[in-house]
């Protein structure tokens, strides 16, 4: 097996900003006037959303890296301060798109009579509307703290909305003065703050009529700003918030239980150090600096804004109910043929391998997977990981109905899921309590696989049935997510699953797998064996070819194994959703690569591989991206596809990614990427064609149906 080397810094692109390049790719979509209003309005949220966690994760590891003994240049060779600036910099140039086009949305909205209305000039009925609503849901629950002195300053919830308040008052009416205390000393000036909570909505109805007409909740809250603060002049106030750092890690070999130290990490984000400040554009000087004092902020943490803050808070806009006519077409998942509403799903695995690929599939299968098991009485026991899941999830609901009939369950549910902590402790808790096996995932490591195996007493043996994912078992991200589904009981994947539950329950080191491939032991070798064949065929005149759907490559060993491979005359072609740290195109390196990257209605989501092999192909699905996180520090899978329907479906899914030139841009060796030349050919898109193969599957299957004499066998009494 050869070693490869990492590349040379200038070989490679900056992580952070090829992410934040990612996040410009989604802002295109809020900007391209092709989409419908609302869609464009729901992409703008997206981009939102995308850079609160960015500085949550992203830019809280390089703070805490600053200073730290791990204070050294990344594999691009810049230092984390020399990151930030750049970082900063490039996320102002996207602050300004953003806000340009929420104004080029608003007015679009309001050609078609959706409208932000302006709380100082409403009619006499909207303002008494507005008051009444203010006195209803604001007062009492809205609470103006004290910020007078140094040590008053109150503890406030990362990324929610806040007002800050400048004030000037006569001395004689200053609540809590001292009688020893001279008036004349007393600040004439003061600050206090609103903190707006989560409970209350973000768009307040306003009466119109015609259309919809809404107003901001800080914006209603100013208009009545006076109740709060009688008898004191209000010189300024102003939305701002702050930004926490989360990427806070529980020290495992400290903690002696797993659960309550992901509580405790909960519990510290409330109060971690402020990474970004949010304010106005129109802040004041004094306003500024009582911020950055008081939050121990710098002024490059600084970020204005050019209109209402938190702009991930617009996807309630962008759902608004009656306005199909401004988004996009709905694209139902469809039935899959292979799986009938009423049929034995164990007896259609047994007949074969399936493969599903949502969200053009519909995700019921999958849930009634775990569902039948559930009820079945031949069932003997179940295992499943469980990463992320809905609020709701049915499939949890299954796991516990499962062990209350007395069936061995066994559940690996990650408790280091950021942002899912504390769903995954509730689900835990829960199904603990209904008698299922829990493991709170593995010490070090987060599993991060996506796979359920279901042991059942056939008539003729013991069988293992399996479902392999590159998604989460969560119904309700399926409708928007594109991942791959594979149901088999082939006899030696099962083994393989088996031993890997054996290992991930049992903390001890997994027996030797046949087919599967997993993190972090073998996993990382598999590929870099992958790609090192595709290289020596190539040399020794083979055919060879690579084609990889990932949502990231960043990992340093496999970009240098793909540099090498593609020396060799490799061909290869990469479907790299965001971060993508290699560098295509580049003569004398990487000449053969192309990296192209889609966004639109559906996230990418899938990790699917095929390396031609001297002709004969492999196929392979995976939970993991090349990331160093995925290959080294996360419990993963990947798995081989062998049945020659399932491998040439994927072929084909494939192959309408890497034919994309609606919404395909390509990545050129600088970091920036351009839209695919469209050619002479027609337009190809390649969600759209994924979609409407899913619709064609299903009529094939409706039409075959009908062309069939079904006969009705009646019962006897």
């Amino acid at each position: 097996m050869t070693v490869f080397d990492t590349p040379q810094p200038e070989n490679l692109i900056n992580r952070e900003l090829s992410w934040l390049e990612f996040n410009q790719r989604v802002l295109d979509e809020a900007q391209n006037r092709d989409n419908p209003v609302l869609e464009r309005l729901k992409f703008l949220a997206i981009t939102g959303g995308n850079l609160d966690e960015f500085f949550m994760v992203r830019v809280g590891s390089l703070h805490i890296l600053i200073g730290s003994e791990h204070n050294r240049p990344d594999a691009t060779g810049l230092m984390p301060e020399k990151q930030l600036k750049i970082v900063g910099d490039r996320i102002r140039d996207l602050m300004t798109q953003q806000y340009d086009c929420l104004d080029e949305l608003l007015e679009e909205l309001k050609r078609h009579d959706i409208r932000q209305a302006n709380v100082d000039d409403l009619s006499r009925k909207q303002t008494e509307y507005l008051r009444q609503w203010f006195d209803s849901y604001v007062n009492g629950v809205v609470s103006p703290l004290s910020a007078w002195k140094e040590d008053e300053f109150p503890l406030l919830v990362g990324s929610n909305l806040a007002l800050c308040v400048r004030l000037r008052m006569q001395p004689d009416r200053m609540l809590g003065q001292s009688p020893a205390e001279d008036p004349e000393n007393l600040p004439r000036e003061r600050f206090a703050i609103l903190p707006i909570g989560e409970s209350l909505e973000r768009f307040v109805t306003v009466p119109a009529e015609s259309g919809y007409s809404f107003a901001m909740v800080e914006d209603v809250i100013q208009r009545f700003l006076k109740d709060f603060f009688p008898g004191q002049d209000i010189l300024e106030a102003v939305p701002f918030r702050i930004t926490r750092n989360a990427d806070m890690r529980v020290d495992e070999d400290g903690a002696f239980d797993l659960l309550q130290g992901m509580q405790q990490i909960l519990s510290e984000r409330k109060e971690s150090n402020c990474v970004r400040l949010e304010l106005d554009v129109n802040a004041s000087a004094e306003i500024q600096i009582f911020l950055l004092e008081q939050l121990g902020a710098t002024a490059e943490q600084v970020f204005f804004a050019e209109g209402p803050l938190r702009l991930a808070d617009w996807f309630t806009i962008a759902s608004l109910q009656g306005y199909d006519d401004l988004k996009n077409d709905a694209w139902p998942p469809q039935d899959a043929p292979e799986f009938p509403a009423d049929c034995d799903l164990f007896e259609i695995i047994r007949g074969g391998d399936r493969l599903l690929y949502h969200p053009y599939q519909t995700f019921d299968p999958v849930v009634r997977f775990v569902e039948q098991a559930a009820e079945d009485p031949d069932v003997l026991a179940i295992k499943q990981t469980l990463y992320r899941t809905s609020r709701k999830s049915p499939i949890v609901q299954a796991l516990e109905k499962a062990a209350l009939k007395k069936k061995s369950v066994t559940v690996v549910v990650e408790l280091k899921a950021r942002f899912d902590e504390a769903r995954n402790i509730e689900w835990a808790k829960r199904l603990e309590r209904a008698g299922v096996n829990v493991i709170y995932g593995v010490r070090g490591l987060k599993t991060h696989a996506k796979v359920c195996v279901v042991v059942r007493k056939d008539s003729d043996r013991l069988r293992r049935y399996i479902h392999f994912g590159t998604g989460n078992y969560n119904e309700s991200t399926a409708h928007l997510y594109s991942d791959a589904s594979y149901f088999t009981c082939d006899d030696e994947l099962g083994n393989d699953v088996i031993a890997f539950f054996n290992a991930v329950t049992g903390m001890s080191l997994p027996q030797k797998l046949q087919k599967l491939s997993m993190a972090p032991m073998g996993l990382r070798q598999k590929l870099l064996e992958l790609i090192e064949l595709e290289t020596v065929n190539a040399r020794n005149g083979l055919s060879s070819g690579i084609r990889a759907k990932v949502n990231s490559l960043v990992d340093p060993v496999m970009i240098q194994a793909l540099y090498r491979a593609s020396q060799a005359g490799v061909p290869i072609e990469l479907n790299v959703r965001s971060i993508c740290c290699l560098r295509p195109g580049v003569p004398g390196l990487s000449e053969t690569i192309r990296v192209v990257s889609i966004v639109d209605r559906f996230l990418e989501h899938a990790r699917i591989f095929h390396f031609v092999h001297g002709g004969d192909s492999r196929v392979l699905i995976s939970s993991a991206d090349w990331m160093g996180r995925n290959l080294d520090r996360r419990v993963e899978l990947l798995v081989p596809i062998e049945d020659p329907s399932c491998r040439t479906r994927l072929l084909q899914i494939l192959e309408q990614y890497f034919q994309d030139n609606v919404k395909s841009k390509q990545l050129l060796p600088d970091g920036r990427y351009v839209p695919v030349d469209p050619g002479e050919g027609p337009p190809h898109r390649s969600q759209y064609e994924l979609y409407k193969n899913a619709v064609q599957l299903m009529a094939e299957h409706s039409r075959t149906e009908m062309s069939m004499f079904q006969p009705y066998r009646g019962t006897q009494d």
